[in-house]
């Protein structure tokens, strides 16, 4: 017969409403490609465009120039016919987050460095580049990035 505490804990846990599983556990903390921007800071703005294209998957443009310390708030379009989704960081850190969205394709988002866009949307994102460096931006759903959906952001 179970005890009454192992019933209690066991109807805790029914009760604890599912977690999603998100991609950067850090919200908000700083990273080693910088720190989400402040929308009371003025920044340069560097429209992006995702398409697909002649069998491709791509960015436009695909290479992003940037001082250190710049705040840079990216326009994000999406003018294809799929799903897209931009995110910003270092290449090894949007290669292992692109082996988990294969393992987990319903993986959601709720990142500062990350917009995902349906067709014909388009929204903002808003970085701090703090630290010099090549950092990287892809679309990270399953197969996009191996398409040719990706990019680099070079600090200076």
């Amino acid at each position: 017969m179970l005890t009454r505490s192992l019933l209690v804990a066991l109807a805790a846990l029914t009760l604890t409403p599912p977690v999603p599983a998100l991609a950067d556990p850090g919200h908000g903390a700083a990273r080693a490609y910088g720190e989400p921007g402040s929308p009371k800071r003025s920044s340069r703005v560097v429209e992006i465009v995702m398409r697909e294209a002649d069998g491709r998957m791509e960015f436009v443009p695909n290479r992003v120039a940037v001082r250190k310390g710049e705040q840079i708030r990216f326009v994000i379009r999406n003018e294809g016919e799929l799903d897209h989704e931009m995110v910003v960081g270092t290449l090894a850190e949007n290669l292992a987050h692109g082996e988990s969205m294969r393992k987990n394709p319903d993986m959601e988002h709720d990142d500062p460095n990350a917009r995902r866009l349906a067709p014909k949307g388009r929204d903002e994102l808003a970085w701090r580049f703090t630290k010099a460096g090549e950092f990287d931006f892809s679309c990270l759903i399953p197969g996009h990035r191996e398409a040719g959906m990706f990019g680099t952001i070079t600090v200076k």
